[in-house]
């Protein structure tokens, strides 16, 4: 029994830390549906959690059968059926049920899935087939526009449903990806550059000294820079300064709240800052032990925000307390130090660049998750890996965790 066992996880390490964090998230999900007035919603969301588990498993076992060329021969094929789908779901998708006008489903009969969660799968593959085949590091910032432009095209789409949240999750597979091909720090500090002068720029004198710095910083680097990738790098970051108003004003109501009361959640307590605050306060109250399983006081008034979903986290803390959460993110922290150690033994460029992808999207997921439940970064629709509640993202952790045992096992 044990050997079937053995022989079913692959990499027992891996898969059995994420069996352990999906059991975990199966009762926290059945713990945010206790509520002194039932939610018919989320009274019954542990059990599809379950069938989805069970579907999930049946998936991982068949796919990390499949041999790793086949793997990345279909990487490609892949990636333009992702962008097929985004683009679908602008046309024929359906609201996902947590903001108003989003469509980022597409439904088939009775079945309903999240085509983005399948193209973060095409884009960790697609990727790593471009960036595999080099033959050396990029030597420069023009090396990166291929692989900025591969990955921009589903983040935009994904951008557009709109789902910001989910496209933090392909700026990181693609900064992940580039920086397990050997790309310089200082190539991929330049790359991130606008998006920071675009947050930055909400304050006339940060945008001039962080400008004036990057001016410097570019001048300093003349020597590895061509001089059109520094005039570039300036103009670009100029642009991305000069167009910040007016995307904000596209932002959607609710969007521009999120990120008000990052700034200061007492601005509206019982509107946009509900959210932060009962977060806060669950995983606060929660002490050293917690306030024991299916107890939490926020939780069961249903105080507490898509407590099944995005903040399943704060049911954790509030009810498990520090001791909880402290295994949680270790459990967590283990995976991605396995994804790392299995990156590092791989010898096949693609499959390194596979492996530390999937760490890549999971490590974006874990700290925002973690950190908009605890008030470090704004409050973003991304959901925990394994945690939360949701079919298709469930499938799709399962799925990178074939992958992964996959790749490593070919390679050990």
């Amino acid at each position: 029994m044990t050997d079937w066992l053995r022989r079913w996880a692959g990499d027992p390490l891996l898969t059995g830390t994420a069996f352990g964090l999906s059991l975990v998230g199966i009762a926290m999900i059945y713990s945010a549906g206790v509520l002194n007035i039932p939610n018919p919603v989320t009274s019954i969301a542990w059990s599809r959690q379950v069938i989805w588990f069970i579907l999930a498993l049946a998936v991982f076992t068949v796919s990390w059968q499949v041999k790793a060329r086949w793997v990345e021969w279909a990487a490609f094929p892949a990636y333009g059926l992702a962008l097929l789908l985004l683009a679908a779901t602008l046309v024929v998708g359906t609201g996902a049920g947590t903001a108003e006008g989003v469509g980022r489903w597409i439904g088939i009969g009775g079945l309903r899935f999240q085509p983005a969660e399948f193209a973060k799968i095409a884009a960790v593959l697609g990727l790593a087939r471009l960036l595999a085949v080099r033959e050396a590091p990029p030597q420069g910032l023009r090396d990166l526009l291929g692989p900025a432009v591969f990955m921009g095209i589903p983040l935009v789409l994904v951008v557009l449903q709109p789902d910001l949240g989910t496209a933090l999750a392909f700026v990181g597979i693609l900064f992940a990806g580039l920086y397990w091909a050997g790309t310089p720090l200082l190539f991929l500090a330049l790359l991130a550059s606008p998006g920071l002068a675009l947050i930055l720029s909400f304050s006339t004198l940060v945008w001039s000294i962080y400008f004036i710095g990057l001016a410097l910083v570019v001048y300093a680097s003349r020597y590895r820079l061509y001089l059109h990738e520094s005039l570039a790098v300036v103009l670009v970051n100029l642009a991305a300064g000069t167009v910040a108003m007016p995307l904000w004003n596209r932002l959607a109501e609710y969007q521009k709240n999120r990120l008000l009361v990052f700034l200061d959640p007492g601005m509206d307590p019982r509107g946009a800052g509900w959210n932060l605050i009962q977060s806060k306060v669950a995983i606060g109250s929660g002490g050293l032990t917690g306030k024991g399983f299916t107890q939490g006081t926020q939780k069961r008034l249903d105080f507490l925000p898509e407590q099944h979903t995005d903040f399943i986290f704060s049911v954790v803390g509030e009810e498990l307390g520090f001791i909880g959460v402290a295994l949680v993110l270790a459990a967590f922290t283990f995976l991605l130090l396995r994804l790392i150690r299995l990156a590092e033994k791989a010898a096949d460029p693609f499959a390194g660049l596979v492996l530390f992808g999937i760490f890549g999207t999971w490590l974006v997921h874990i700290v925002i998750n973690v950190g908009m439940t605890v008030g470090l970064v704004p409050i973003t629709g991304i959901p925990l890996p394994f945690l939360s509640y949701g079919g298709t993202f469930l499938l799709t952790c399962w799925i990178f965790t074939a992958l992964a045992v996959r790749l490593a096992r070919e390679e050990s």
